[in-house]
């Protein structure tokens, strides 16, 4: 998986997969996967993804691309990529 480390924190690539039946992790060898319960209709899904990551990572996350795609970058404030690959892996049961 692609991470991206800058001076404000790591920027995540990642593949939604909106209207599934729960929300879901899942570590392809490119890039996350992420399953969402919401319906693309008027920003739910970037809520949803927003509310989940700042819950999963104890930090800022704001979107940065992607608004209207399925590909998305979101940038997860004041942390290191180790530690993203590390709560990645653990929420995603890859370790």
């Amino acid at each position: 998986m692609k991470l991206q480390e800058t001076s404000q924190g790591v920027i995540l690539d990642v593949h939604v997969k909106p209207s599934s039946k729960e929300f879901r992790l899942e570590l392809d060898e490119d890039e996350l996967v992420v399953s969402c319960r919401e319906a693309p209709v008027k920003g739910k899904v970037n809520k949803e993804l927003l509310k989940q990551f700042s819950r999963l990572f104890g930090h800022n996350v704001e979107l940065v691309s992607g608004f209207t795609s399925r590909q998305k970058k979101f940038l997860v404030s004041d942390i290191k990529a180790e530690e993203v690959n590390r709560i990645l892996a653990s929420a995603s049961g890859t370790q």
